[in-house]
């Protein structure tokens, strides 16, 4: 009996392997099996069940409608079967198995804050971490029972419904040199960044998106110099002194402290949205994201970050001195 169990459980692995890779010879491999015997393997189930779940040629054409409402039967199926293995072990030996986290890229860094004290509470936890996923995505694979946990941003996806914890509030600032932004600029206006040479996440990216999105009612538009996919490519070129970037601030938090480079509020409007750790709506909740969650809610993350930057105490309006300031700084360059 046991045996028949395992080889079910073998079958359905392999079935919602085939579901997610869509290719008969990618399945085999996440499967570490041979082709042949993953697509037997698959033919079997479809026997036992009594329904074809596989529309075949000589390639993956797709699930029939069948096997579209079935796999996700087999997804609960695998994921309550690893939640109740968990369960044992939590209480036998303390936690183990795989955490799997999803992160936007906006929050790449901060998935280290959190897990370096959830990894030294559960040692015998190994992680699987992605950072590239947009918050719809990490969504879905929660639904799927792909991920135990994601980090996600408030944007345009429903969360209703879902089991939420704040983890901070993100904030828009720019990071600079003191030599372009000197001390005296304690905060800045978005329409006094056209004076400065900028850099910002190019405009296929959610979060500059959602700049560009905000800008737009209140008539700016940003014209950067240097546009990346990557934020940390955008602090790299604010150290040199050239550039002043856009970024969110928490990233300062993980980066090497230089003490030329410099977080300066961006106000009218001030850009502030809350990032969430977000895990899946099934009912018991995942032993490994319910851990995951606990240990996230003791980092206390917006205190941290705060000593960053004063973002609490930002006030709508620029700075009265930035124009002479600016200009000043950039004549300077100009004449060496």
């Amino acid at each position: 009996m046991l045996r028949g169990r395992q080889v079910l459980f073998r079958q359905l692995e392999y079935f919602v392997a085939l579901a997610r890779e869509r290719h008969f010879a990618k399945a085999a491999q996440v499967c570490y099996v041979s082709q042949p015997a993953l697509s037997e393997s698959i033919r079997k189930l479809e026997r036992e069940l009594g329904v074809p779940l596989v529309n075949r040629s000589r390639t993956f054409e797709g699930l029939t409608p069948e096997g579209d409402r079935l796999v996700i039967w087999a997804r609960r199926i695998l994921a309550d079967h690893d939640a109740l293995k968990h369960e044992v072990a939590a209480m036998q030996s303390g936690l183990d198995g795989q955490l799997r986290l999803a992160v936007i890229p906006a929050a790449s860094t901060i998935a280290s804050l959190l897990l370096d004290p959830f990894c030294s509470a559960h040692p015998l936890v190994s992680i699987s971490l992605e950072t590239r996923l947009p918050s719809s995505e990490i969504l879905d694979k929660l639904d799927r029972f792909e991920i135990d946990a994601g980090i996600v941003g408030l944007g345009n996806e429903p969360l209703e419904g879902w089991p939420t914890t704040l983890l901070y509030q993100e904030k828009t600032v720019l990071a600079a040199s003191r030599e372009l932004v000197p001390e005296s600029i304690d905060r800045l206006s978005w329409a006094e960044l056209s004076q400065f040479p900028l850099c910002a996440l190019n405009a296929a990216m959610h979060d500059r998106h959602l700049i560009d999105e905000a800008l737009a009612g209140h008539e700016i538009s940003l014209h950067p110099e240097v546009e990346t996919d990557s934020i940390a490519s955008i602090y790299s070129l604010a150290a040199t002194g050239r550039w002043a970037g856009i970024v969110p601030h928490p990233w300062f938090h993980s980066f090497p402290r230089s003490g030329d480079v410099r977080l300066v509020p961006l106000v009218d409007p001030v850009m502030s949205s809350p990032v969430l750790l977000v895990t899946g709506r099934s009912e018991p909740p995942s032993v490994l994201g319910r851990a995951f969650t606990t240990a996230a809610k003791a980092m206390a993350l917006d205190e941290l970050f705060a000593a960053a930057v004063p973002v609490q105490r930002i006030k709508q309006g620029g700075s009265p001195a930035v124009r002479d300031s600016v200009e000043g700084s950039l004549l300077g360059d100009q004449a060496l």
